[in-house]
């Protein structure tokens, strides 16, 4: 594997230093130390990108299109994305709050009445005039993690409103213990015409979002144990100790961070903030070691994650993990990265602002990817990355907003109390073994 040159690590000091006297902070650190300019253009990208949301919304529906492509399905993922975006736009003036309520209330009752699911999981898909299942897909968990995600934020800026109520109906509509199938671990999926999928979250991804919420659910959680029940793989990277992803695609750091706040978590001794830190570092380093043969990347271009390529959507993605990448770089896989690698990230999207402003923004913020060596432009937006973009320029440019309102939730709090995660874990572990010795008496005496 390249080395990295003598030159690139005088950058990596230069741009540490920066980050030191506070060139480039974070804002969710409670330092902002953005110039009048910055904080101008993460504003414009992030009120941009929110504007995919009304415009790829179906107006009756109010399901939001997976794509900017013409004739797109709906994704109850976006649709999630597209819920707390629209909070947020009301809550800077952005767009009217009567507008934004209404769209939301809405899309919710369109999810309670007429989108199909199973035992509470939506598909992954829906004709987004209709709500009903199209392209044969799955009752996904994380899609319908993530979607639930969006609306418990939304709910939080519309308090004393019908929408939390009709947020909490569908929430508690969820059977999380049918979808774990008799396991100790929740299956990714189940079809109509196959059942299960043979498929389930065993290992660190963007799997804590779903934990999260069925843990903490009030009706039909997971047991607490099943959070013990996936694999924390670590490998080195660079000096680098990571939990890592399997594809190491960028997102699967970010999802579950963009609502939840892991700065203050601790899992076997484990921050997943400062893991997310490392991984994103990591994708930085993998993809300027290969800068030499692909056009695309340096040390202001780059960002390895799913997105679409010049040969179809692929799971990009840096070490440790497959490591699997041709050139093709995602803006939003840096912006996502924002509140981890302030210092990397920001003078990225600057960059690609400025110099590939043309072919890459558009009317709804940046576009999903594109490959210098192939001269390839992708012509299109995908719901998800508008989706993380919004939520994680809302944290950064505004001191962790969303964090703090999600975590406020009685599910997230029911969650870090089952697990344990404010404690450390062999404490955790003492007292389960505790539990299970007195559970085990206890069948003895009956």
């Amino acid at each position: 594997m390249p080395i990295v040159k003598p030159s690139l690590k005088k950058i990596f000091t230069v741009i540490n230093v920066a980050c030191f006297i506070g060139l480039y902070v974070s804002p969710a650190s409670g330092q902002t130390a953005l110039s009048r300019e910055d904080q101008l253009l993460l504003e414009k990208i992030e009120r941009d990108s929110i504007e995919y949301f009304l415009r790829h919304s179906d107006r009756k529906t109010g399901l939001t299109q997976d794509s900017s492509r013409a004739g797109s399905p709906a994704s109850i993922a976006a649709t999630g994305f597209s819920l707390a975006s629209l909070a947020i736009a009301q809550s800077h003036g952005w767009i009217p709050p009567s507008k934004a309520y209404e769209q939301i209330r809405q899309t919710l009752q369109t999810l309670r009445d007429e989108a199909h699911h199973e035992n509470g999981f939506f598909y992954h898909f829906l004709d987004p005039k209709t709500g009903k299942r199209v392209w044969r897909s799955e009752a996904s968990s994380i899609d319908t993690a993530l979607l639930l995600a969006g609306a418990l934020l939304a709910a939080q800026y519309f308090e004393g409103t019908d929408i939390p109520r009709l947020v909490q109906g569908l929430y508690e509509r969820v059977n999380w213990k049918w979808m774990m199938n008799g396991t100790s671990l929740v299956c990714h999926g189940w079809k109509p015409e196959s059942g299960f999928l043979p498929y389930y979250w065993d290992s660190y991804n963007e799997l804590l979002i779903l934990q999260a919420l069925a843990i903490g659910a009030s009706k039909n959680p997971a047991p607490p144990e099943a959070w013990d029940a996936w694999d924390r793989l670590e490998d080195e990277y660079r000096g680098k100790r990571i939990v890592y992803s399997p594809t190491g695609s960028l997102f699967t750091y970010q999802y579950a961070q963009a609502f939840i706040d892991f700065r203050g978590l601790r899992d076997r001794g484990i921050n997943y903030f400062e893991n997310s830190r490392k991984a994103s570092l990591a994708n930085w380093e993998y993809s300027l070691s290969f800068k030499e043969r692909y056009l695309t990347y340096s040390e202001l271009s780059w960002g390895l994650t799913a997105s679409l390529g010049p040969g179809g959507y692929r799971a990009y993605g840096a070490k440790p993990g497959l490591g699997l990448h041709d050139g093709t770089v995602a803006p939003a896989a840096s912006i996502g990265s924002l509140v981890f690698t302030p210092e990397f990230s920001l003078p990225t999207l600057k960059f690609f602002y400025e110099r590939h402003r043309n072919s890459l923004y558009g009317p709804w913020g940046f576009k999903n990817a594109f490959n210098l060596n192939k001269n390839w432009w992708s012509p299109e937006y995908l719901g998800i990355d508008q989706g993380i973009s919004v939520l994680m320029l809302e944290n950064f440019l505004f001191r962790g907003s969303v964090w703090k309102k999600f975590m406020e939730l009685p599910a997230i709090q029911t969650w870090i109390e089952r697990c344990g995660l404010r404690e450390d874990y062999s404490r955790r572990r003492n007292r389960r073994a505790r539990r299970e010795a007195v559970s085990s008496t206890n069948s003895r005496v009956k």
